[in-house]
């Protein structure tokens, strides 16, 4: 049987839409595969044209006829057509039996999972319960100012009890020119960052500090992968949830109750 997809969208260098989803064409495999070397370097000349600042990791066949997915940092998605001529940029849907795939958010999750494996916690602030005890890891975006950021961290006993691991990334929101980029920069360079960053989530003063640190590293990464608010807490298989959950709340999404 057809399996018919539905194009949402319509934002991007060239606005791009199906006036009728029956004329997409039988797609008989959905999986990643390589498109050919001119159809890439035609597409990247063409973006490299208008939009420089754009730069894309590699270009793999769609799930529709005539268009070809370009993979950028983070996992964020763009479709070309294949004479370069249309760019989309928006969500690809799969119309299954009784729900909407979201086919595009599934490329994200396996760029994000693929990232997170590959980060060294040794730059990030680890709290997790004793060893042998973690059931789960949480790797969570935050800023040392927002509200919700230290409602989460409030919960680190209650999340590590129930053997989940949090593992901190930075991304002040307001920008690395911002007081709380050097407040979370502090943290990093005290002698204890752990006890450093509870007390500046507490809203205690820590002495103000600088040293080589990964912060606009994380916030860069963080942004690249589609983070715009905090907390935004990234699962192992490279779920992006944003905002904050009580602890039982985030153990129920993980599997743990």
């Amino acid at each position: 049987m057809k399996k018919l997809y539905l194009l949402v969208l319509i934002t991007g260098l060239i606005n791009f839409s199906f006036a009728d989803i029956a004329a997409i064409k039988k797609v008989e495999e959905t999986r990643v595969g390589e498109v050919n070397a001119s159809t890439e370097i035609r597409i990247k000349a063409a973006l490299r044209r208008v939009r420089p600042d754009i730069t894309i990791e590699k270009i793999v066949k769609s799930p529709l006829n005539g268009l070809v997915e370009a993979h950028l940092l983070g996992g964020q998605v763009l479709y070309f057509s294949t004479d370069a001529r249309y760019l989309v940029s928006g969500e690809i849907y799969r119309l299954g039996a009784n729900e909407l795939v979201n086919l595009t958010e599934e490329r994200r999750i396996m760029t994000r999972k693929k990232i997170m494996a590959e980060l060294d916690e040794s730059e990030m602030w680890v709290f997790a319960p004793a060893e042998g005890q973690i059931k789960a890891t949480v790797t969570v975006f935050t800023d040392i100012d927002c509200v919700f950021c230290r409602k989460l961290h409030n919960e680190i006993p209650e999340l590590n009890r129930l053997g989940i691991a949090v593992r901190y990334m930075a991304f002040p929101r307001a920008g690395l020119e911002s007081e709380s980029y050097n407040k979370i920069v502090s943290a990093w360079c005290a002698a204890d960052p752990k006890l450093a960053l509870t007390r500046a989530k507490g809203g205690q003063e820590i002495p103000a500090l600088n040293c080589d640190n990964p912060v606009a590293e994380q916030y860069a990464l963080g942004s690249a992968l589609g983070v715009n608010a905090t907390p935004a807490l990234l699962f192992e298989d490279g779920s992006l949830v944003p905002g904050y959950l009580p602890a039982r709340d985030l153990a129920s999404k993980l599997g743990l109750l």
